[in-house]
C-alpha cells in the first residue's frame, strides 16, 4: 500500500498526463480509499481539464463530499476552459451557498469566464461581490477586473478599477495598457506608459506588447517606429512576444519591408505572427505572396485557423485564380474547416469572384450554420453576376430566417441593381435600409446609388443627391459621377463636377484622365492638353496582361 500511495504522489506530480494515465490513476484513487480527500481529487480534476474530458471532472467532483477552495477552483476554470461559461457561473453561484468560502483565484476565474462570454451583466454581478468582501483593493483582482472590462470594450469601467488601487504592481499596470491598446486608444497607452516610467516603474514584454497592439493605423507608423527604437535600446526587441506583436504592427501599417526583416529574426513565429503576416500582404495588394508564405508555413508545420484561411481565400478572389483557392478549399476539407461560418462564407466569395459562381452557391447551399456574413456573400456574388432577382430572393429569405441585414447588405444589394440597371429596386433598397432597418448610409451607398441614378440617365437627381450629403463629400461619390457624365456626353455637369473633385484631390490623374475624355468628346482639345499637363509626373499607362494558371 506505500509503495502504491509513493507511486501515486510521484504520478500526480508529472507535468503531462495523458487521458489514459489520468483514468488509471482514478481508478486508484478509488481503490485505495482515497477517493474523499480534495487534495486528490482536485489533482485529477485538473488532469482531466488538460486532457479536455470535462464531463469525468464534473463527475469526480459531484462524486467528492469535502470540497475544498482549490478543488471549487478546479472545477469552474476547467468548466471555463471547455467554454461552458454558464456552468461556471452556475458552480460559482453554488459555492457562494456553500461553507467554502471563494479566493482571488475563484473571482479572477470567473470574471475571465464572464469575460469570454461577453456577459455584462455577470461580470458586474462578480465585481460586486468583490466589493461587497473588500477585494476591490487587491492589485490581482483588480488586474482581471481590468483585462475583464477591457475585453468587452468598457475601458472607462476598466480606467475607474485601476485609478482605485493605491499601489498597482506592474501586472496591472500591465492590464490596462493592453486594455488601452486592445480597444484602440493608443494615445492613452502612451500616456499611461509615459507615467508608469515616471514613477520608476520598469516595464517588461508584455508592458511593450500592450503599447504597440494600439498602433494599428498607418498614420501611427511612426509612433510605431519609436517604440521599436526603445525596445532595440532596451534590449526587448529579442523577446518573442515583442518581436511578434512588432511584425503584426508593420504588417497593419502596410510597411511590409520592416515586417519581414523583424519576422525574419524570429526563430518559432507564432501562427499570431504568421497570420499577420500573410493578412498584410493580402490588404497591401501583394495577394501572391500571402500564398507563397502560407505554403511556407505549412512547411514548417504550423496549422491554419479559420480567420487566417478566410484571409487566404480573400487574397485568392483577388488573384480571381481558380487554382490557389480549390486548393486551400481542399484544407479546409482535409483539417474540418468547412464547418466553419467564416470560411465557408470566404469560399462563397472566392468562387464568386473567380466566375464559378455556381460552387460558391454549392457551398453555400451545403453550410450547416449561416449568419449574415454568408448571405452577404452570396448575395454580393449573385449581384456581380447579374442575377439581381435571385439575389433579392436570397435577401427574403435571410429576412425569413431571422438574420438582420448590415451595411454590407444592402452595399450587396445596391450593387446588384446596379448591375442590372434596376433604378426603381435601388431607390426602393435604400429607402428600406434607412427607414425600415435604421441603417446610416454610408460612402459605398452612395456611389451605388449615385451610379445607379446617372448610368440611367438621371444626372440632375443623382447631383442633387450630392449636393445634399453633407461636407466633405467623399471623392468617390463625385467620381461616380463624372463617369457618368462622360458615359452621357453631359459637358456642362462633368465640369462642375471636376471643379469638386480637383478641390479635394487636385493630384488625382485617375480623376483628370476621365475629364479629359470628357473633353475630347466634345471636340475641346485645348482643354484636353491643359487637363493633362496638370498631371503630375506625366501619364503612363499599365499594360495589360493575361495569364493561363496551369
Amino acid at each position: 500500500m506505500f509503495i502504491k500511495l509513493g507511486s501515486l504522489v510521484a504520478d500526480l506530480s508529472a507535468l503531462h498526463q495523458t487521458l489514459s494515465k489520468t483514468k488509471q490513476l482514478h481508478a486508484l484513487i478509488a481503490k485505495t480509499h482515497l477517493s474523499n480527500d480534495p487534495f486528490y481529487a482536485t489533482k485529477i480534476i485538473r488532469f482531466y481539464d488538460i486532457n479536455n474530458d470535462l464531463v469525468s471532472a464534473r463527475n469526480l467532483f459531484d462524486e467528492t463530499p469535502h470540497r475544498s477552495v482549490f478543488l471549487w477552483n478546479s472545477i469552474i476554470r476547467a468548466c471555463a476552459r471547455s467554454n461552458k461559461f454558464n456552468d461556471a457561473l452556475c458552480l460559482f453561484k453554488q459555492m457562494l451557498s456553500s461553507e467554502t468560502k471563494p479566493d482571488h483565484f475563484t473571482f479572477a476565474c470567473i470574471l475571465r469566464a464572464c469575460a469570454e462570454d461577453f456577459d455584462l451583466v455577470g461580470l458586474r454581478l462578480v465585481h460586486g461581490r468583490v466589493v461587497v468582501l473588500g477585494l476591490a483593493w487587491d492589485s490581482f483582482l483588480g488586474s482581471a477586473l481590468v483585462a475583464a472590462y477591457s475585453r468587452l470594450g468598457l475601458v472607462d469601467e476598466a480606467s475607474i478599477v485601476f485609478n482605485e488601487i493605491r499601489e498597482p504592481d506592474l501586472v496591472l499596470w500591465n492590464s490596462m495598457i493592453s486594455g488601452y491598446g486592445s480597444c484602440g486608444y493608443w494615445g492613452k497607452a502612451l500616456e499611461l506608459f509615459s507615467m508608469m516610467r515616471r514613477m520608476g516603474k520598469h516595464p517588461d514584454g508584455y508592458t511593450l506588447v500592450g503599447v504597440i497592439s494600439g498602433l494599428s493605423d498607418p498614420c501611427l507608423l511612426e509612433i510605431g517606429q519609436g517604440i521599436y527604437c526603445f525596445c532595440l535600446k532596451t534590449g526587448f526587441d529579442s523577446h518573442a512576444h515583442v518581436g511578434s506583436v512588432l511584425v503584426t504592427m508593420y504588417s497593419r501599417c502596410k510597411c511590409l519591408d520592416s515586417a519581414l526583416r523583424l519576422f525574419d529574426g524570429l526563430s518559432q513565429p507564432d501562427l499570431v505572427t504568421w497570420s499577420s503576416l500573410i493578412t498584410g500582404f493580402s490588404q497591401s495588394g501583394k495577394p501572391e505572396m500571402s500564398l507563397v508564405f502560407f505554403k511556407t508555413m505549412n512547411e514548417e508545420g504550423e496549422k491554419a485557423d479559420p480567420i487566417l484561411i478566410a484571409s487566404l481565400l480573400a487574397a485568392a478572389a483577388q488573384l480571381a485564380m481558380i487554382g490557389p483557392g480549390s486548393e486551400i478549399h481542399g484544407y479546409v476539407l482535409r483539417h474540418g474547416f468547412d464547418s466553419e461560418v467564416l470560411v465557408s462564407s470566404a469560399l462563397v466569395d472566392m468562387y464568386s469572384k473567380c466566375g464559378f459562381l455556381r460552387l460558391g452557391f454549392k457551398v453555400f447551399e451545403t453550410m450547416p450554420e449561416r449568419n449574415t456574413v454568408s448571405y452577404n456573400s452570396v448575395i454580393s456574388g449573385l449581384g456581380l453576376h447579374g442575377l439581381a432577382s435571385t439575389a433579392f430572393e436570397i435577401f427574403n429569405e435571410m429576412l425569413e430566417k431571422g438574420f438582420e441585414p448590415d451595411e454590407s447588405t444592402f452595399s450587396a444589394l445596391l450593387c446588384a441593381c446596379c448591375h442590372a440597371g434596376l433604378v426603381k429596386d435601388g431607390r426602393e433598397y435604400f429607402r428600406r435600409m434607412k427607414d425600415e432597418f435604421g441603417i446610416s448610409a454610408r460612402t459605398e451607398h452612395y456611389v451605388y446609388l449615385v451610379k445607379l441614378l446617372g448610368m440611367a440617365g438621371e444626372l440632375e437627381e443623382a447631383y442633387a443627391l450630392i449636393k445634399y450629403l453633407p461636407e466633405p463629400v467623399d471623392s468617390s461619390v463625385w467620381g461616380a459621377l463624372l463617369s457618368c457624365c462622360d458615359a452621357f456626353g453631359k459637358y456642362e455637369l462633368a465640369e462642375i463636377v471636376a471643379q469638386r473633385l480637383f478641390g479635394n484631390i487636385p493630384e488625382h490623374s485617375a480623376y483628370r484622365v476621365m475629364l479629359s475624355k470628357v473633353y475630347a468628346g466634345d471636340g475641346r482639345w485645348d482643354d484636353v492638353r491643359k487637363v493633362r499637363a496638370g498631371i503630375k509626373g506625366g501619364m503612363t499607362k499599365i499594360p495589360g496582361i493575361s495569364w493561363i494558371n496551369h
